[in-house]
């Protein structure tokens, strides 16, 4: 068992006894199913980005979820302005930066958010993380079209030069601070099948990244929590519709020792 297998458990177990607020401001398609997520993991959810409360809902949350999927000028205004609250706080901020690349109007509100406030986590797919960087990365939709492994090199110096954690999620997911990398093991084909599956493992990030002060340890324990209720949920499934159901009994059922025991978090 590693380091990371057993703070896994302790994450989940501090998560369940504390119940984390967790501020989101996220898209429209995945509002629903990313609050009975972080709910079935213990966490309390709060979907909020009216521009004249989210300061207000920030000051007191124990993390912050940015989600750029359905974009207006406002909405990232208010993630903004929610951003500097909890940068001046000291609490995490996790961005999910779906789609960018693929518009100009994603890619720069991401870098922006970035530039503009203390990003702690980026959770994202392999071509998301690129389109980040300096080097040219396209996407089609939200959907990938690089791999963790082309994406690992450049996700460890652009790490180091945001000062972030990276997590980038595929077959494999993988977590870097710029300095450590480590591979996570898990999830299902089916997940891919379900829209928000992504989203909802940026919300379990900021769950996990409310009790834990390391960051790459929060990533990484989150997603093989994540990974492993996808496997469990994909043993009753008869399909996507199932599959997102079983996926949430899952996120409720999972014990810390079954997490201790079946995380898979292997240095990189």
């Amino acid at each position: 068992m590693s380091v990371f297998s057993e703070k896994a458990g302790n994450n989940l177990e501090a998560v369940r006894s504390t119940k984390p607020l967790i501020h989101n401001i996220t898209n429209f398609v995945v509002m629903n199913f990313t609050a009975n997520a972080l709910l079935a993991a213990g966490a309390s959810p709060v979907m909020a980005h009216a521009i004249n409360e989210v300061e207000d809902m920030a000051s007191f949350a124990a993390a912050l979820v940015l989600n750029i999927g359905t974009l207006s000028d406002e909405w990232v205004e208010s993630m903004i302005r929610a951003g500097k609250t909890a940068t001046g706080l000291n609490t995490p901020i996790i961005l999910d930066p779906v789609g960018a690349g693929a518009t100009p109007l994603r890619t720069q509100s991401a870098k922006r958010i970035i530039e503009e406030t203390g990003v702690s986590i980026i959770r994202g797919n392999a071509s998301e993380i690129l389109s980040l960087g300096h080097q040219e990365s396209l996407t089609k939709g939200v959907d990938a079209m690089h791999t963790v492994e082309e994406a690992a090199a450049t996700a460890k110096k652009l790490a180091a030069e945001l000062g972030v954690t990276l997590a980038i999620t595929g077959k494999t997911d993988l977590v870097t601070d710029g300095e450590l990398v480590f591979s996570i093991e898990g999830g299902d084909t089916l997940m891919p099948t379900v829209t928000g599956t992504g989203c909802a493992a940026s919300a379990l990030v900021g769950a996990f990244a409310a009790v834990d002060e390391d960051m790459l340890s929060a990533a990484a324990t989150a997603l093989a929590f994540f990974g492993l209720a996808g496997e469990k949920a994909a043993r009753s499934a008869k399909g996507p519709g199932s599959f997102m159901v079983a996926l949430i009994d899952a996120l409720y059922t999972i014990t810390p020792h079954e997490l201790r025991a079946g995380a898979r978090i292997v240095e990189a």
